[in-house]
Protein backbone atom coordinates (compact mmCIF):
# COMPACT_ATOMS: atom_id res chain seq x y z
CA UNK A 1 0.00 0.00 0.00
CA UNK A 2 3.18 2.33 0.16
CA UNK A 3 2.81 5.31 -2.15
CA UNK A 4 4.93 4.16 -5.17
CA UNK A 5 4.34 6.33 -8.60
CA UNK A 6 5.97 9.37 -10.52
CA UNK A 7 2.79 10.76 -11.73
CA UNK A 8 0.40 10.39 -8.96
CA UNK A 9 -0.43 13.08 -6.75
CA UNK A 10 1.35 12.73 -3.19
CA UNK A 11 -0.66 12.11 -0.69
CA UNK A 12 -1.15 15.70 1.63
CA UNK A 13 0.85 15.44 5.05
CA UNK A 14 -1.50 14.15 7.66
CA UNK A 15 -3.74 17.66 8.77
CA UNK A 16 -3.63 16.16 12.48
CA UNK A 17 0.25 16.35 12.31
CA UNK A 18 1.91 19.02 13.95
CA UNK A 19 5.05 20.25 12.66
CA UNK A 20 7.57 22.27 14.61
CA UNK A 21 10.49 23.72 13.77
CA UNK A 22 13.37 23.66 16.70
CA UNK A 23 17.35 23.71 17.04
CA UNK A 24 19.44 20.87 18.39
CA UNK A 25 23.52 21.37 18.81
CA UNK A 26 22.81 24.20 16.35
CA UNK A 27 21.25 22.07 13.70
CA UNK A 28 17.68 22.98 12.70
CA UNK A 29 15.19 20.27 12.82
CA UNK A 30 11.93 19.65 12.61
CA UNK A 31 9.74 17.72 14.50
CA UNK A 32 6.33 15.76 13.66
CA UNK A 33 4.28 16.25 16.74
CA UNK A 34 1.57 13.07 16.49
CA UNK A 35 -0.97 14.09 19.12
CA UNK A 36 -2.37 10.41 18.98
CA UNK A 37 0.76 8.62 19.06
CA UNK A 38 0.57 7.09 16.03
CA UNK A 39 3.82 7.55 14.06
CA UNK A 40 7.12 7.07 16.62
CA UNK A 41 7.79 9.35 19.17
CA UNK A 42 10.87 11.36 18.45
CA UNK A 43 10.21 11.55 14.53
CA UNK A 44 12.37 14.39 13.29
CA UNK A 45 14.14 15.51 9.93
CA UNK A 46 16.80 18.24 8.77
CA UNK A 47 15.25 21.62 7.62
CA UNK A 48 16.65 20.97 4.65
CA UNK A 49 13.74 19.22 3.67
CA UNK A 50 11.22 21.90 3.97
CA UNK A 51 11.15 22.97 0.64
CA UNK A 52 10.18 19.83 -0.49
CA UNK A 53 7.77 19.38 2.56
CA UNK A 54 5.97 22.54 1.31
CA UNK A 55 5.77 20.83 -2.12
CA UNK A 56 3.47 17.73 -0.62
CA UNK A 57 0.32 19.67 -0.78
CA UNK A 58 -1.83 16.69 -2.56
CA UNK A 59 -1.50 18.35 -5.60
CA UNK A 60 1.58 17.35 -7.08
CA UNK A 61 3.59 14.49 -8.43
CA UNK A 62 7.04 13.48 -8.35
CA UNK A 63 7.88 14.49 -11.52
CA UNK A 64 5.70 17.43 -11.22
CA UNK A 65 8.13 18.83 -7.86
CA UNK A 66 11.35 18.02 -9.79
CA UNK A 67 10.26 20.21 -12.68
CA UNK A 68 9.32 22.74 -9.64
CA UNK A 69 12.70 22.66 -8.55
CA UNK A 70 14.66 22.40 -11.77
CA UNK A 71 15.93 19.29 -11.21
CA UNK A 72 17.76 20.06 -7.84
CA UNK A 73 16.41 16.54 -6.95
CA UNK A 74 16.18 13.03 -8.65
CA UNK A 75 13.28 11.74 -9.09
CA UNK A 76 13.88 8.30 -8.07
CA UNK A 77 15.33 9.93 -4.76
CA UNK A 78 11.96 11.96 -4.32
CA UNK A 79 10.33 8.92 -4.50
CA UNK A 80 12.25 7.11 -2.10
CA UNK A 81 11.62 9.96 0.43
CA UNK A 82 8.08 9.62 -0.37
CA UNK A 83 8.01 6.52 0.62
CA UNK A 84 10.01 6.70 3.99
CA UNK A 85 6.67 9.29 5.11
CA UNK A 86 4.75 7.20 3.98
CA UNK A 87 6.30 4.21 6.16
CA UNK A 88 6.11 6.33 8.88
CA UNK A 89 2.02 7.60 8.61
CA UNK A 90 3.74 11.17 7.82
CA UNK A 91 0.81 11.28 4.96
CA UNK A 92 -2.82 11.15 4.29
CA UNK A 93 -2.61 7.40 2.16
CA UNK A 94 -4.07 4.44 1.74
CA UNK A 95 -0.62 3.29 4.11
CA UNK A 96 -1.80 5.46 7.15
CA UNK A 97 -5.49 4.53 7.12
CA UNK A 98 -4.93 1.12 6.94
CA UNK A 99 -2.25 1.15 9.30
CA UNK A 100 -3.77 3.50 11.78
CA UNK A 101 -7.38 1.74 11.81
CA UNK A 102 -5.10 -1.65 12.65
CA UNK A 103 -3.82 -0.04 15.72
CA UNK A 104 -7.15 1.46 16.95
CA UNK A 105 -9.07 -2.15 16.70
CA UNK A 106 -5.56 -3.73 18.59
CA UNK A 107 -6.64 -1.33 21.25
CA UNK A 108 -10.23 -1.89 21.27
CA UNK A 109 -9.80 -5.55 21.35
CA UNK A 110 -7.27 -5.32 23.98
CA UNK A 111 -8.46 -5.72 27.69
CA UNK A 112 -5.48 -3.15 29.27
CA UNK A 113 -5.38 0.49 28.00
CA UNK A 114 -1.32 0.52 28.38
CA UNK A 115 0.08 4.24 29.74
CA UNK A 116 0.48 6.65 27.36
CA UNK A 117 3.22 9.10 29.14
CA UNK A 118 6.44 6.27 29.85
CA UNK A 119 9.70 7.84 29.14
CA UNK A 120 7.84 11.30 28.52
CA UNK A 121 6.49 12.26 32.12
CA UNK A 122 7.46 9.86 33.91
CA UNK A 123 9.45 6.38 33.92
CA UNK A 124 8.64 3.21 32.54
CA UNK A 125 9.78 1.25 35.35
CA UNK A 126 8.59 0.37 38.72
CA UNK A 127 10.92 1.05 40.78
CA UNK A 128 12.57 4.04 39.43
CA UNK A 129 8.97 5.41 39.12
CA UNK A 130 8.43 4.80 42.92
CA UNK A 131 11.70 6.67 43.71
CA UNK A 132 10.42 9.56 40.97
CA UNK A 133 7.23 9.71 42.81
CA UNK A 134 8.49 9.81 46.61
CA UNK A 135 10.27 12.72 45.22
CA UNK A 136 7.98 14.32 43.56
CA UNK A 137 5.22 13.86 46.60
CA UNK A 138 5.39 15.05 50.21
CA UNK A 139 5.33 12.02 52.36
CA UNK A 140 5.77 13.95 55.55
CA UNK A 141 2.11 15.93 57.50
CA UNK A 142 3.56 19.95 56.50
CA UNK A 143 1.16 20.51 54.13
CA UNK A 144 -2.64 21.95 55.43
CA UNK A 145 -4.29 19.05 56.59
CA UNK A 146 -8.06 18.45 54.83
CA UNK A 147 -9.12 15.51 53.97
CA UNK A 148 -11.90 15.11 51.17
CA UNK A 149 -14.95 13.40 51.99
CA UNK A 150 -16.38 12.73 47.96
CA UNK A 151 -14.42 14.42 45.95
CA UNK A 152 -10.77 16.39 44.87
CA UNK A 153 -10.49 18.28 41.70
CA UNK A 154 -6.95 18.69 40.60
CA UNK A 155 -5.43 19.54 37.49
CA UNK A 156 -3.61 17.35 34.81
CA UNK A 157 -1.05 19.75 33.79
CA UNK A 158 2.77 18.98 32.52
CA UNK A 159 4.26 17.01 35.69
CA UNK A 160 7.30 19.38 34.99
CA UNK A 161 4.92 22.57 35.86
CA UNK A 162 2.47 21.15 38.66
CA UNK A 163 4.19 20.04 40.97
CA UNK A 164 3.05 22.69 44.01
CA UNK A 165 -0.43 22.37 43.30
CA UNK A 166 -0.03 18.62 42.84
CA UNK A 167 1.35 18.18 46.28
CA UNK A 168 -1.41 20.36 47.52
CA UNK A 169 -3.97 18.63 46.09
CA UNK A 170 -3.18 14.40 46.37
CA UNK A 171 -1.76 14.65 49.60
CA UNK A 172 -5.12 15.23 50.70
CA UNK A 173 -5.53 11.67 49.90
CA UNK A 174 -3.47 9.72 52.08
CA UNK A 175 -6.00 9.66 54.54
CA UNK A 176 -8.63 8.00 52.79
CA UNK A 177 -9.16 4.45 51.50
CA UNK A 178 -11.87 4.20 49.15
CA UNK A 179 -12.79 1.04 47.80
CA UNK A 180 -14.15 2.74 44.49
CA UNK A 181 -12.85 5.34 42.19
CA UNK A 182 -15.17 6.81 39.35
CA UNK A 183 -12.65 9.58 37.67
CA UNK A 184 -14.30 12.31 35.43
CA UNK A 185 -11.95 13.36 33.19
CA UNK A 186 -11.72 15.62 30.28
CA UNK A 187 -11.49 13.91 26.71
CA UNK A 188 -9.05 16.29 24.42
CA UNK A 189 -8.69 13.93 21.60
CA UNK A 190 -12.87 13.23 20.65
CA UNK A 191 -12.61 15.86 17.73
CA UNK A 192 -9.79 13.26 15.93
CA UNK A 193 -12.18 10.38 15.87
CA UNK A 194 -14.79 12.21 13.21
CA UNK A 195 -18.78 11.05 13.67
CA UNK A 196 -17.48 8.29 16.32
CA UNK A 197 -18.61 10.28 19.40
CA UNK A 198 -21.57 12.54 17.78
CA UNK A 199 -24.30 12.93 20.41
CA UNK A 200 -21.66 10.44 23.07
CA UNK A 201 -20.01 13.09 25.61
CA UNK A 202 -19.67 10.22 28.32
CA UNK A 203 -16.92 8.11 26.85
CA UNK A 204 -16.21 4.86 29.42
CA UNK A 205 -13.71 1.80 29.35
CA UNK A 206 -13.77 -1.29 30.49
CA UNK A 207 -10.20 -1.55 30.03
CA UNK A 208 -7.84 -2.19 33.37
CA UNK A 209 -5.35 0.66 33.40
CA UNK A 210 -1.89 0.30 33.47
CA UNK A 211 1.49 2.00 34.98
CA UNK A 212 4.67 0.45 35.68
CA UNK A 213 4.28 -2.26 38.29
CA UNK A 214 0.50 -1.61 38.95
CA UNK A 215 -2.44 -2.82 37.11
CA UNK A 216 -5.79 -0.80 38.06
CA UNK A 217 -8.93 -2.95 37.54
CA UNK A 218 -11.73 -1.16 36.38
CA UNK A 219 -15.38 -2.08 38.01
CA UNK A 220 -16.95 -3.26 34.68
CA UNK A 221 -20.55 -3.96 36.05
CA UNK A 222 -20.43 -0.06 37.57
CA UNK A 223 -19.53 0.78 33.73
CA UNK A 224 -21.99 -2.06 32.48
CA UNK A 225 -24.88 -0.50 34.25
CA UNK A 226 -24.49 3.07 33.05
CA UNK A 227 -24.24 1.65 29.53
CA UNK A 228 -27.59 0.30 30.73
CA UNK A 229 -29.18 3.82 29.87
CA UNK A 230 -26.92 4.47 27.04
CA UNK A 231 -29.93 5.88 24.70
CA UNK A 232 -30.80 8.71 27.50
CA UNK A 233 -27.37 9.27 29.21
CA UNK A 234 -24.98 9.50 26.02
CA UNK A 235 -22.86 7.09 27.35
CA UNK A 236 -20.70 4.83 25.68
CA UNK A 237 -17.86 2.19 25.79
CA UNK A 238 -16.32 2.47 22.23
CA UNK A 239 -12.92 3.60 23.89
CA UNK A 240 -10.58 4.74 21.05
CA UNK A 241 -10.54 8.14 23.14
CA UNK A 242 -8.81 6.65 25.84
CA UNK A 243 -5.73 5.42 24.12
CA UNK A 244 -3.52 8.62 24.33
CA UNK A 245 -5.59 10.60 26.92
CA UNK A 246 -3.32 11.78 29.57
CA UNK A 247 -6.31 13.41 32.09
CA UNK A 248 -6.95 10.07 34.08
CA UNK A 249 -3.89 8.60 33.72
CA UNK A 250 -2.19 11.55 35.51
CA UNK A 251 -4.65 11.29 38.34
CA UNK A 252 -4.11 7.75 38.59
CA UNK A 253 -0.23 7.78 38.65
CA UNK A 254 -0.46 10.59 41.04
CA UNK A 255 -2.93 8.85 43.46
CA UNK A 256 -1.00 5.39 43.81
CA UNK A 257 1.93 7.64 45.49
CA UNK A 258 -0.61 7.57 48.30
CA UNK A 259 -3.19 4.71 48.03
CA UNK A 260 -1.07 1.37 48.31
CA UNK A 261 -4.40 -0.38 48.72
CA UNK A 262 -6.82 -2.62 46.48
CA UNK A 263 -9.18 -0.46 44.64
CA UNK A 264 -11.75 -0.31 41.54
CA UNK A 265 -11.93 2.11 39.33
CA UNK A 266 -14.56 3.44 36.98
CA UNK A 267 -12.42 5.65 33.85
CA UNK A 268 -14.63 8.20 32.14
CA UNK A 269 -13.87 11.10 29.81
CA UNK A 270 -16.17 14.01 29.02
CA UNK A 271 -15.97 15.94 25.29
CA UNK A 272 -17.14 19.30 25.67
CA UNK A 273 -20.01 20.59 26.56
CA UNK A 274 -20.50 23.76 24.10
CA UNK A 275 -24.16 22.62 23.42
CA UNK A 276 -25.26 23.90 26.67
CA UNK A 277 -24.40 27.75 25.77
CA UNK A 278 -26.74 27.94 23.21
CA UNK A 279 -29.61 25.64 24.77
CA UNK A 280 -28.91 24.33 27.88
CA UNK A 281 -32.71 22.44 28.07
CA UNK A 282 -31.73 20.45 24.83
CA UNK A 283 -30.18 16.98 23.90
CA UNK A 284 -27.06 17.66 25.65
CA UNK A 285 -28.95 19.05 28.77
CA UNK A 286 -30.87 16.10 28.82
CA UNK A 287 -28.28 13.35 28.42
CA UNK A 288 -26.48 15.39 31.49
CA UNK A 289 -29.34 15.15 33.47
CA UNK A 290 -29.70 11.63 32.90
CA UNK A 291 -26.06 10.68 33.12
CA UNK A 292 -25.46 12.36 36.46
CA UNK A 293 -28.69 10.91 37.30
CA UNK A 294 -27.72 7.46 36.83
CA UNK A 295 -23.65 7.85 38.20
CA UNK A 296 -25.87 8.93 41.80
CA UNK A 297 -27.65 5.88 41.65
CA UNK A 298 -24.84 3.61 41.77
CA UNK A 299 -23.13 5.51 44.44
CA UNK A 300 -22.28 4.30 47.72
CA UNK A 301 -20.24 5.48 50.81
CA UNK A 302 -17.35 3.27 49.52
CA UNK A 303 -16.60 5.48 46.24
CA UNK A 304 -14.52 8.60 45.69
CA UNK A 305 -14.52 10.43 42.84
CA UNK A 306 -11.02 12.20 41.02
CA UNK A 307 -12.60 14.97 38.67
CA UNK A 308 -9.53 15.38 36.25
CA UNK A 309 -9.53 19.11 34.98
CA UNK A 310 -7.18 22.39 34.18
CA UNK A 311 -8.75 25.84 33.74
CA UNK A 312 -7.92 28.97 31.16
CA UNK A 313 -5.68 28.04 28.00
CA UNK A 314 -5.21 31.42 26.70
CA UNK A 315 -2.29 33.48 24.33
CA UNK A 316 -1.11 32.82 20.91
CA UNK A 317 -0.93 28.93 21.17
CA UNK A 318 -4.38 28.48 21.12
CA UNK A 319 -5.68 31.05 18.80
CA UNK A 320 -5.93 34.63 20.92
CA UNK A 321 -4.50 37.40 18.82
CA UNK A 322 -2.99 38.58 22.35
CA UNK A 323 -0.20 37.09 24.79
CA UNK A 324 -1.17 35.60 27.40
CA UNK A 325 0.66 38.49 29.43
CA UNK A 326 -2.02 41.04 27.95
CA UNK A 327 -4.67 38.65 28.90
CA UNK A 328 -3.92 37.23 32.31
CA UNK A 329 -5.65 39.88 34.67
CA UNK A 330 -9.11 39.09 33.28
CA UNK A 331 -8.42 35.55 32.95
CA UNK A 332 -7.61 35.94 36.39
CA UNK A 333 -10.82 37.49 37.35
CA UNK A 334 -12.55 34.68 35.21
CA UNK A 335 -10.65 32.00 36.65
CA UNK A 336 -11.70 33.26 40.23
CA UNK A 337 -15.83 33.46 39.13
CA UNK A 338 -14.98 29.35 38.54
CA UNK A 339 -13.31 28.95 41.34
CA UNK A 340 -16.30 30.75 43.47
CA UNK A 341 -19.38 28.99 41.74
CA UNK A 342 -17.46 25.33 41.71
CA UNK A 343 -16.66 25.73 45.84
CA UNK A 344 -20.38 27.14 46.42
CA UNK A 345 -21.43 23.87 44.41
CA UNK A 346 -23.39 25.79 42.11
CA UNK A 347 -23.77 24.21 38.70
CA UNK A 348 -25.82 27.18 37.11
CA UNK A 349 -24.01 29.67 38.36
CA UNK A 350 -21.36 27.86 37.08
CA UNK A 351 -22.81 27.37 33.57
CA UNK A 352 -24.15 30.71 33.45
CA UNK A 353 -20.80 31.88 33.80
CA UNK A 354 -18.79 29.82 31.29
CA UNK A 355 -21.88 30.82 28.65
CA UNK A 356 -21.56 34.08 29.53
CA UNK A 357 -18.56 34.66 26.87
CA UNK A 358 -18.92 30.65 25.53
CA UNK A 359 -15.79 29.46 27.06
CA UNK A 360 -13.68 31.99 25.71
CA UNK A 361 -10.67 31.36 27.65
CA UNK A 362 -11.24 27.56 27.13
CA UNK A 363 -11.72 25.59 30.36
CA UNK A 364 -10.96 22.25 29.78
CA UNK A 365 -11.86 21.37 33.38
CA UNK A 366 -15.55 22.24 33.47
CA UNK A 367 -17.28 19.51 31.62
CA UNK A 368 -16.38 17.04 34.28
CA UNK A 369 -16.45 19.13 37.14
CA UNK A 370 -20.29 20.51 35.80
CA UNK A 371 -20.74 16.99 36.03
CA UNK A 372 -19.84 15.92 39.32
CA UNK A 373 -21.81 19.37 41.05
CA UNK A 374 -24.98 18.09 38.85
CA UNK A 375 -24.21 14.58 40.94
CA UNK A 376 -23.51 15.57 43.73
CA UNK A 377 -25.37 19.62 44.77
CA UNK A 378 -25.09 18.44 48.73
CA UNK A 379 -21.15 18.86 48.44
CA UNK A 380 -19.29 21.62 49.23
CA UNK A 381 -15.66 22.54 48.06
CA UNK A 382 -12.47 24.65 49.44
CA UNK A 383 -9.80 25.70 47.39
CA UNK A 384 -6.29 24.53 47.61
CA UNK A 385 -4.16 25.94 44.59
CA UNK A 386 -4.41 28.15 42.06
CA UNK A 387 -1.74 28.56 39.67
CA UNK A 388 -0.27 30.27 36.57
CA UNK A 389 2.09 27.95 34.03
CA UNK A 390 3.21 30.90 31.90
CA UNK A 391 5.24 29.72 28.38
CA UNK A 392 6.57 33.28 27.71
CA UNK A 393 8.43 32.07 24.71
CA UNK A 394 4.68 30.59 22.96
CA UNK A 395 3.43 34.30 24.22
CA UNK A 396 0.79 31.56 25.77
CA UNK A 397 -0.29 30.45 29.50
CA UNK A 398 -2.62 27.72 31.37
CA UNK A 399 -4.15 27.77 34.80
CA UNK A 400 -4.99 25.33 36.79
CA UNK A 401 -6.36 24.74 40.72
CA UNK A 402 -7.39 22.04 43.02
CA UNK A 403 -10.13 22.01 44.77
CA UNK A 404 -11.80 19.03 47.65
CA UNK A 405 -15.47 18.20 48.45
Amino acid sequence: MIFDSFTKSIPVIRRDIEIIPFAENGKKIIYFHDSLQHIENGFALDAKVQPILSLITGHHSINKIVTILNGAIDAEQLLQFVKFLDQNLILESDMSRKTIEKQEKEFEASDIRKPALVDQSYPNNEHELSAFLSDYLPSDNHLKRLVPKKALYAPHIDLRVGKKSYAKAFSSLKDIKPKRVVILATAHYTGYYGDLYSNLPFIGSTKNYEIPGRVFKTDSNFVDRLHQNKDENGFTIKDRAHRVEHSIETHLLLASRYWKHYFSIVPILISGFDELFYKPDGSLGSQLDSFTSSLRSLDDEDTFYLISGDLSHVGKKFGDALPASELRADVERSDKAFIEASTNNNAQQLLSHISSDYDSYRVCGFPPLLTFLKTFPEYKGEELSYEWWDEKERESAVSFSSILY
